[in-house]
């Protein structure tokens, strides 16, 4: 399966990221040129970060005590890495400091910069890879999943599958039908994801084609015009990222940085809570 870069000149490429003293100028330049970003890494690759960094505690901010009451050294490290990665990438976008920027949650657990409405943010992890997405062109869905994992089309087709979707899926050799049905699968949790649905809005009700990642209705026909973007990418060679984007057709303003875009009040507030 080959990558569906169709909206390629909307949707920045991933950026691998391997740390806190990752290559950041690369994301801030994908905000400007794109709008958006997408960061992938692994949380082995911020183990140092997460237990040797002195500023531990001003990085995690509300994250902190949940970090501290996590019993198992696995899932506690896997959780600051990806808190960590999230907050780096957040700040790169906004030419800030990661520690400034104040990480929260919505019902359902999508995290969200507490004021900073302007900019929607997402995070996904599989395995031992995490992807985060920034936009501050509207919302952002980012999902992956390993590229290896095999996606049965006689036992799933109805239920991730519209008509149109299973009609071409069911034409292919077995090899490519698992491989496109993973994809298929992974943008329609990007996608739902953006939406802020999650699992809940049925995954036979919209679609993709296989030879390109624009959203159709369940016949077929194109659901959208131009204010979705889709892609897929395969990384380090194992995993898929697949990342839906739209465009709200908010200001085009090209000023992202963090200061401008927050009152005084509220980072006034933002400094009393990690002092």
């Amino acid at each position: 399966m080959t990558d569906l870069r169709v909206d390629a000149g909307r949707i920045s490429e991933p950026i691998h990221v391997s740390g806190p003293a990752a290559p950041w100028e690369r994301v801030r330049e994908a905000m400007d040129r794109n709008g958006n970003a997408v960061v992938h890494t692994t949380w082995g690759e911020w183990l140092s970060a997460a237990v040797a960094d002195p500023s531990l505690r001003p990085l995690l901010g509300r994250d902190w005590q949940r970090y501290r009451r996590t019993a198992d050294a696995t899932i506690r490290y896997r959780f600051v890495a990806s808190r960590l990665a999230t907050k780096f990438t957040a700040a790169a976008a906004l030419h800030t400091d990661p520690a400034e920027l104040d990480l929260a949650y919505k019902i359902g657990g999508r995290p969200y910069l507490r004021g900073l409405d302007q900019v929607d943010i997402s995070l996904t992890h599989t395995d031992d890879l995490i992807a985060v997405g920034v936009s501050r062109n509207g919302r952002i869905g980012v999902d992956t999943e390993p590229a290896g994992r095999h996606m049965s089309f006689d036992l799933l087709n109805d239920h991730v599958c519209t008509p149109a979707e299973r009609a071409e899926l069911a034409g292919l050799p077995a090899d490519r039908q698992a491989a496109e049905l993973l994809r298929l699968w992974t943008l329609k949790e990007a996608y739902t994801k953006a939406l802020g649905q999650g699992l809940r809005l049925g995954f036979s009700e919209f679609g993709f084609g296989v030879e390109n990642s624009g959203l159709l209705a369940p016949d077929g026909r194109p659901a959208a015009r131009d204010e979705w973007a889709f892609s897929t990418h395969t990384v380090l060679g194992r995993y898929l990222i697949s990342v839906a984007c739209h465009d709200a057709g908010l200001d085009a303003s090209r000023d992202t940085a963090a200061r401008t875009m927050l009152d005084e009040g509220f980072m006034g507030a933002v400094a009393e809570l990690l002092d």
